[in-house]
């Protein structure tokens, strides 16, 4: 979802938060001995397993982190969901010229935009689409904004990548009357809160036709969409079985306001990773240790 978003503001608050520490939060070596996941900026994060590297929605790297990545000895598979610049980035087409062995998943709205042509990318999925290459296996679910989102599963774990699934109007919902649309401002659009919301529950009820439980789930908790930004969040923890639950798209409206969402969590016993900075990295195999394999 593209709000308004002034990005030469944002690096004066990673550097305010960089001494905050989660729990979870592993500033070590990433050697590939344990899974672990890294947030870059905004909706990219890099999941590291021992096989390979899963790199998502790159849209920035104000660290310089990707590259370190990139030098593995290991298969890449590079993900967008959407056109949206701040989910896609063509940047990552030049990473081909870095290295062999580089897959690219994406979203066919993002040919169809054309943002790049359909020769640059290997993989093209639209919603109920599938892939698998014996390493990882895909499924591409709907979105409640362009593109998709994504389901991945990899050695004996699941992942959901959100993209922009969301209930992004929940703020108007209060005011909201059936078949009537509210203009907003923060939209710039004419929106009709209960028709969307339907939406999103509706792309819910189809991912549940895959799947009820993940073991890490990335989802946005976006502040900038005001009152009750966290909702769309509460209804998937209500619906799925999730092992951690992992905030994104909040690069505007800053790391706390993402961390909202932990109460929630913490109700329903989910492990929650309060990201304090960019290119923080947290052990999955050590966070899905903290709850028993009977409870996803």
């Amino acid at each position: 979802m593209v709000l308004k978003m002034d990005v030469t503001e944002l690096h004066d608050e990673e550097n305010l938060q960089v001494q905050m520490q989660d729990r979870w939060e592993n500033y070590g070596s990433l050697d590939g001995k344990n899974m672990t996941l890294t947030y870059i900026f905004h909706s990219c994060f890099v999941l590291e397993t021992e096989k390979s590297i899963l790199i998502f929605d790159y849209w920035l790297d104000p660290n310089g982190v990707v590259p370190t990545f990139l030098k593995r000895e290991k298969p890449v598979y590079v993900f967008s969901s959407h056109f949206h610049e701040d989910h896609f980035n063509s940047v990552i087409f030049e990473w081909r010229k870095l290295r062999n062995g580089i897959t690219y998943i994406l979203s066919k709205d993002i040919y169809k935009h054309r943002r790049t042509s359909k020769e640059a990318g290997d993989v093209w999925l639209a919603k109920g689409g599938t892939w698998s290459d014996g390493t990882i296996s895909v499924w591409a679910l709907g979105s409640t904004d362009s593109g998709v989102s994504w389901i991945v599963e990899t050695e004996g774990k699941r992942i959901f990548h959100a993209g922009d699934l969301n209930n992004w109007y929940a703020k108007f919902l209060p005011e909201a009357k059936p078949g009537q649309t509210i203009y907003s401002e923060e939209f710039d659009e004419e929106i009709d809160p209960i028709a969307h919301e339907k939406q999103y529950l509706g792309e819910l009820k189809d991912i549940r036709k895959i799947t009820d439980s993940f073991d890490v789930v990335m989802f946005p908790i976006d502040g900038r969409i005001g009152n009750g930004y966290t909702l769309g969040g509460r209804q998937f923890i209500e619906r799925f079985k999730v092992g951690l639950f992992v905030p994104m798209h909040f690069a505007a409206s800053g790391f706390e306001s993402s961390w909202r969402m932990k109460e929630f969590t913490d109700k329903k016993g989910i492990p929650f990773w309060e990201i304090s900075r960019t290119n923080a990295s947290i052990d999955i195999s050590r966070a899905l240790r903290s709850i028993s394999d009977s409870d996803l």
